[in-house]
C-alpha cells in the first residue's frame, strides 16, 4: 500500500546534512492534526542544520500549493541554499514565491491613534444612545397621540403583533418552563432529602420560578424569538425602500412600526411569564410527586402559604418592562440596519445579544430594588 503520510527523513552525505521529503505533501494530508503536529516538530528540527542543508524534494509523491507554501514559508520565503526538485515541483515553488505576500510587521498603537479610536468608539456609543432617546421620546409621543384619537389608532397591528409575539410563543415557552420545573425539583429533592427538608421544595420552586425564573426565562425566550423578528421585519424594510417609501407618502414610522410592537410585547410578556411560571410549577410538582412522593394535592395547597401574592405582581410588572426594551432594541436596531445583507445579520444578532443582555441587568435591578418585597 502506497505511504502517502507527509514525512521528513534528514540523511548526512559527504556534502553535509541533507533532508529529504516524502509521501503527499497536500492540503488533504496536511490537514490531519497527527500529520501536521509530526511535520511541524520536523521541520523545526530540520531547521537546526542551518544554511547548508540540502533539501531534496524529489522523493515527494505529490506536491500542491499548501505544501509549497508551507516549505517557502520554513525555508524564511528565500531560496535554500542546496535545492534538488523536479521540474514540476520547482515551478510550484516558483510560483508560491511569486505570489506570496509577506505580512507585515505588529506595530503597536501610538497615543494619537488609541486616542482616535476611543473617539470613535464613544461616538460611536453616544449614537446609539442619542437613537434611543428619540425612540423612547418618540414612543411617549405616539402614545399620547393613541390616548387622544384611540379610534384612529392601530389596533388590528396591534392585535396581530399580539398574536405573533404572544399566542404562537405558548408552545415553546410551556415546554422550556416544564423541563426547568423538572430539573430543578429533581436537583433540589437530592439535597433536601438528606436533611429530611422534603416539604421546603414547594417554598425553593415557589419563590424561585415565580418572582425570578419565569419572568426571566420568558424574557429570554421571546427575546430570541420575537426580538430578532422584530429587527428581522423592520431592516429587511429597509432592505427593501419600504421604510423611504412610507416617508416619501408621509407614514410615521414610530406610530405604525415601533408603537405596535412595544404595546403588543408589553402586554403579552406579562401574561407569557406567568404562563411559563404555571407550566415551571407543573413539571416541579410532577418531578417532586415522582422522587419525594409530595402529592399534588399537597404541593397546591402549601404553595399560597409559602409564596405571597407580591411576588406574582413583581413578576408580572418587570415582566411588562422586558417585553418594552425587547420591542424598543429590536426596533432600534431594526432601523438602524444599512440597505445591504450583512448589516442586518449584524443588526439581528446584536438586538438579540443586547436585548438578552438588558434582560438579566434590569433583572438584577429589579432584584436590589425590591428585596423587601414579598420576602
Amino acid at each position: 500500500m502506497e505511504d502517502i503520510q507527509p514525512r521528513i527523513v534528514s540523511e548526512h552525505t559527504s556534502a553535509g546534512p541533507c533532508v529529504l521529503l516524502h509521501g503527499h505533501w497536500t492540503a488533504a494530508q496536511l490537514a490531519a492534526p497527527a500529520h501536521w503536529t509530526a511535520v511541524q516538530a520536523a521541520l523545526r528540527e530540520a531547521q537546526k542544520a542551518g544554511p547548508f542543508c540540502v533539501w531534496d524534494l524529489r522523493p515527494l509523491q505529490r506536491l500542491d500549493h499548501s505544501g509549497a507554501q508551507l516549505l517557502w514559508n520554513t525555508w524564511g520565503r528565500q531560496w535554500p541554499g542546496a535545492l534538488h526538485a523536479l521540474a514540476g515541483q520547482r515551478a510550484m515553488l516558483e510560483r508560491v514565491a511569486r505570489f506570496s505576500v509577506t505580512p507585515p510587521a505588529p506595530r503597536r498603537l501610538t497615543l494619537g491613534e488609541a486616542f482616535l479610536r476611543l473617539g470613535a468608539w464613544v461616538h460611536h456609543v453616544g449614537g446609539h444612545v442619542a437613537a434611543a432617546v428619540r425612540l423612547v421620546g418618540q414612543l411617549l409621543l405616539d402614545l399620547l397621540r393613541l390616548a387622544r384619537a384611540p379610534r384612529l389608532g392601530p389596533w388590528r397591528d396591534i392585535s396581530g403583533h399580539l398574536y405573533r409575539i404572544g399566542a404562537t410563543a405558548l408552545p415553546i415557552t410551556a415546554l422550556v418552563g416544564f423541563l426547568i420545573g423538572v430539573v430543578l425539583a429533581y436537583l433540589m429533592s437530592r439535597q433536601l432529602r438528606q436533611f429530611g427538608a422534603d416539604t421546603f421544595i414547594v417554598n425553593i420552586l415557589g419563590i424561585s420560578l415565580i418572582r425570578e425564573l419565569g419572568p426571566v426565562l420568558a424574557a429570554i425566550l421571546i427575546a430570541g424569538r420575537s426580538g430578532s423578528a422584530i429587527t428581522a421585519q423592520i431592516g429587511v424594510m429597509r432592505v427593501t425602500e419600504e421604510l423611504d417609501a412610507m416617508r416619501v407618502m408621509g407614514i410615521p414610522k414610530g406610530y405604525r412600526l415601533v408603537m405596535p410592537r412595544a404595546v403588543a410585547m408589553a402586554l403579552a410578556m406579562p401574561l407569557l411569564a406567568v404562563w411559563t411560571t404555571l407550566a415551571a410549577l407543573l413539571g416541579g410538582m410532577v418531578a417532586s410527586d415522582l422522587t419525594m412522593g409530595l402529592t399534588p394535592a399537597y404541593f397546591v395547597s402549601a404553595l399560597p402559604k409559602a409564596v405571597q401574592v407580591a411576588n406574582l405582581w413583581l413578576a408580572m410588572g418587570k415582566s411588562a418592562v422586558f417585553g418594552l426594551l425587547i420591542a424598543l432594541i429590536g426596533c432600534h436596531y431594526g432601523l438602524r440596519v444599512k440597505p445591504n445583507t450583512q448589516s442586518l445579520g449584524e443588526g439581528t444578532t446584536a438586538s438579540v445579544v443586547t436585548s438578552i443582555t438588558m434582560v438579566i441587568l434590569v433583572d438584577a435591578l429589579f432584584a436590589i430594588v425590591c428585596k423587601d418585597v414579598g420576602i
